[in-house]
């Protein structure tokens, strides 16, 4: 064994032993974290809420807590489109109304690599798919929209219009008329 030693050159030896050292250490560490005992919780002190911080004041001069203060709901959103992708849509519309919807879909999803996050993009692509026929692929794209509008009820209103829409192709017109209800609750706001 000590001739495999002999044989490393010196930087060898002392990386080797370095690591030694080092994986000896955290195993010691750890045994001593291990077996060093934690104090137990302490107790939560019993309070008098009547009782006085400042022991010179009677409890009666303090000022009675006050409630949290009431939130605001939410502000409400509205999504809008960049420069770059209005252009987009434009021109996807120009190409889907020349009788391309597959080049309107893709224009679409090009704007959506600026934008991903817009909801109002999402919308665009589902009404596309939705001409072309794409109807479960329309819902799926309503659906995607739904989840990025929150805070904005216009954007939600189009995205339950448009899953109204591609249920109604499918003749699921119990659940689309749910999603019309939906669709219209959302508009009058």
């Amino acid at each position: 064994m000590s001739r495999s030693f002999r044989a490393l050159p010196p930087q060898r030896l002392c990386l080797l032993a370095s690591l030694w050292l080092a994986l000896s250490g955290c195993v010691m560490f750890r045994e001593a974290v291990e077996t060093t005992p934690r104090p137990a919780p302490a107790a939560p002190a019993a309070t008098n809420p009547n009782a006085s911080v400042f022991p010179d004041q009677p409890a009666s001069a303090l000022p009675s807590p006050t409630p949290p203060p009431v939130t605001a709901p939410p502000a409400t959103r509205q999504f809008h489109l960049g420069a770059a992708a209005s252009a987009l849509v434009a021109q996807a519309h120009r190409q889907a109304a020349g009788g391309d919807p597959q080049l309107a879909i893709s224009t679409i999803e090009r704007a959506l690599r600026i934008e991903p996050d817009n909801p109002l993009l999402w919308i665009e692509l589902g009404d596309v798919h939705e001409t072309a026929g794409h109807y479960e692929q329309a819902g799926g794209i309503g659906h995607k929209a739904l989840q990025l509008a929150t805070g904005d009820p216009h954007a939600q209103s189009a995205s339950w219009h448009l899953i109204a829409e591609s249920l109604k192709a499918r003749n699921r017109n119990g659940e689309a008329a749910e999603a019309q209800h939906r669709a219209d609750e959302l508009s009058a706001q």
